[in-house]
């Protein structure tokens, strides 16, 4: 019988695999994935402002259940993004390095994957913060405006930049941990439990995730939000917590490409360069043949 969960040497041979199959994907795919996985995520960003927006009395009385609360509820974006097989740049943060390491794909594979599935996650982010919340007015009526203005204020004009650069460095160390062991889970509701643990973490100790602020960052911006700008936000919010994210992705693959990764050797060419071979290959062949005869 097969063991419920892959060992740790398996789920990075795993990721190899998966950075040569994202490289291999068609960037318009890659692209729209990306989109949807901005609005999944999204939904569980508005679930959490729900539930923390809509308990100003529990606030005040004990402001860490309301954290824990509405951190219970964010991982729900996650796993519908993990269930589906969309893209999430905080996830690939982890997955390109393990494949470039071991060199199964090109190095120019990472800064285009990224760049790609950045405008993807923000579009999709976008999209939802301004037509399925800001315009549908599901949070237009008290005490929710201002729980969104605060939030994005406490986000992207309270912190210092290097505070917001090191919460990212938390927060992606958390959702990659999730990524990589609901990778080693071979049935859904494992894979349930151990993406919501680590991310409910994450957003009740107030981390930064680059992809959950496109969402709540902007949201807070439409509702007027006091001394934010886009310009603050993109300097202060998206920058730092896009350098946070990759260093705590790195805290993830490259322990992981060190430990289970040294003697492995990518199982031939990518995909793309498998005719090529092929078709070298049988031109050795004919070749010997008429040697032979």
């Amino acid at each position: 019988m097969d063991a419920s969960t892959l060992k740790p040497a398996e789920v990075a041979v795993y990721f190899v695999k998966q950075g040569i199959a994202k490289h291999n994907d068609r960037l318009l795919a890659v692209f729209f994935k990306a989109v949807l996985a901005g609005v999944m995520l999204s939904f569980g960003g508005l679930l959490s402002e729900v539930i923390s927006g809509g308990s100003p009395a529990l606030t005040l009385a004990n402001p860490g259940l309301v954290k824990i609360l509405g951190g219970f509820v964010f991982p729900a974006g996650l796993v519908m993004i993990v269930l589906q097989g969309h893209e999430l740049l905080t996830s690939n943060m982890m997955v390109f390095p393990m494949a470039l390491i071991k060199r199964a794909v090109p190095w120019w594979s990472l800064p285009l994957n990224w760049i790609i599935v950045t405008f993807g996650n923000l579009v999709g982010s976008l999209f939802f913060a301004a037509i399925l919340v800001k315009y549908s007015g599901i949070l237009s009526a008290p005490p929710y405006p201002a729980y969104v203005t605060s939030f994005a204020v406490k986000k992207a004009v309270d912190p210092e930049w290097h505070q917001v650069f090191l919460r990212g460095i938390g927060c992606n160390w958390l959702v990659c941990a999730a990524v990589w062991m609901a990778a080693g889970a071979r049935e859904t509701v494992s894979k349930v439990i151990v993406i919501w643990i680590p991310i409910w973490l994450f957003v009740a100790c107030s981390f930064d995730h680059v992809v959950a602020n496109m969402f709540s960052v902007p949201l807070g911006i439409m509702f007027h939000a006091p001394e934010l700008t886009v310009a603050g936000y993109i300097r202060k919010s998206l920058i730092a917590s896009y350098l946070g994210n990759i260093v705590g992705a790195l805290f993830v693959a490259l322990p992981a490409t060190y430990f289970y990764l040294g003697d492995y050797q990518v199982d031939g060419l990518r995909e793309a360069e498998a005719g090529e071979v092929l078709q070298n290959r049988d031109e050795s062949s004919v070749n010997m043949d008429e040697k032979n005869k």
